[in-house]
C-alpha cells in the first residue's frame, strides 16, 4: 500500500477493484486488523485501531467480519461447529452462542446442514457456511475478499441477491474485493480503484463504470455491455 486514504461510511456498500497484486486484499486485511500498516493509521468511528506497525484494537473487537477467497472453513469441524468457532470472541454465554449459531444457519437457509462437514458440501453450500460464520458475530461491516470466484453463475446470482437483502435487513455495510463487474453492481453503490497500492479513483460505481478511462474499468464496461440495469 502507498499512502492510501479511504473512507467508508455506514451503508455505503463499496467495491474495491484493481488489477491482481495492486493491494486490494492487503487493504482489507489491514482494516480488519489482520495486518499492521508499516506507516499511517486505521480509524474506525474516529478511533485509532491500528497505528504504525502496531495493532491497537484486536480484530474480534472491530465489528468486522471477513469472508476469504478460500473460505477458511475447518474441514474437521461440522457446519455448526465452524459457526460456533467464529463466535469464540463474542461476549455472550455458551448457550447464547449456540442459539445465535442456529439462528444464523436458518437465516442463511442451511439449518439442515448443521451436522455436515464442509468437505461433503457443494461450493454454494460452503459459501453459505462461510457467510453464516461471519454474520453470526453481528458485524457492522462485512468484508468479502473475492469469495465467489469459481461459483456457478446461477448459484452466484442467487447468493448475491440474498446477501444484498441481508445487508438491508440487518444494517451491515459491505466492502467487496472483486474482479467481476456483475458482483460489484449487484452488491455495491460506491467504487474504489486501486492502482499500484494507491486509491486513484473513488465515486459512485455507475459513474466510474461509465466515465473512467482506467483499463480495468473500461474492461468492466465492455463486459457489462448492453446490460442497462447495471449502469443506471
Amino acid at each position: 500500500m502507498d499512502d492510501v486514504s479511504l473512507r467508508v461510511e455506514p451503508g455505503d456498500h463499496t467495491a474495491i477493484v484493481g488489477s491482481s497484486g495492486c493491494g486490494k486484499s492487503t487493504l482489507l486485511r489491514m482494516v480488519a486488523g489482520l495486518e499492521a500498516p508499516s506507516s499511517g493509521q486505521v480509524l474506525l468511528g474516529g478511533e485509532v485501531v491500528s497505528d504504525t506497525q502496531r495493532i491497537v484494537l484486536p480484530p474480534h473487537r472491530r465489528g468486522i467480519a471477513m469472508v476469504f477467497q478460500d473460505l477458511a472453513l475447518w474441514p474437521n469441524l461440522s457446519v455448526l461447529e465452524n459457526v460456533l468457532l467464529g463466535l469464540g470472541g463474542a461476549e455472550c454465554s455458551k448457550a447464547e452462542r449456540a442459539v445465535r449459531a442456529a439462528d444464523t444457519l436458518a437465516l442463511c437457509g442451511i439449518p439442515d446442514l448443521a451436522d455436515r462437514k464442509p468437505g461433503t458440501l457443494s461450493g454454494g453450500q460452503q459459501q453459505r457456511v462461510a457467510l453464516a460464520r461471519s454474520l453470526a458475530v453481528r458485524p457492522a461491516f462485512l468484508f468479502l475478499d473475492e469469495p465467489f470466484a469459481g461459483l456457478d453463475p446461477v448459484i452466484k446470482a442467487k447468493l448475491l441477491r440474498e446477501i444484498a437483502a441481508l445487508a438491508g435487513e440487518h444494517a451491515f455495510t459491505i466492502v467487496l474485493v472483486t474482479h467481476d463487474p456483475f458482483e460489484a453492481t449487484e452488491l455495491c453503490t460506491i467504487g474504489v480503484l486501486l492502482e499500484g497500492g494507491r486509491a486513484t479513483e473513488r465515486g459512485k460505481l455507475v459513474d466510474l463504470f461509465r466515465k473512467s478511462s482506467a483499463e480495468i474499468l473500461c474492461s468492466f464496461r465492455q463486459r457489462l455491455g448492453g446490460w442497462a440495469g447495471a449502469l443506471t
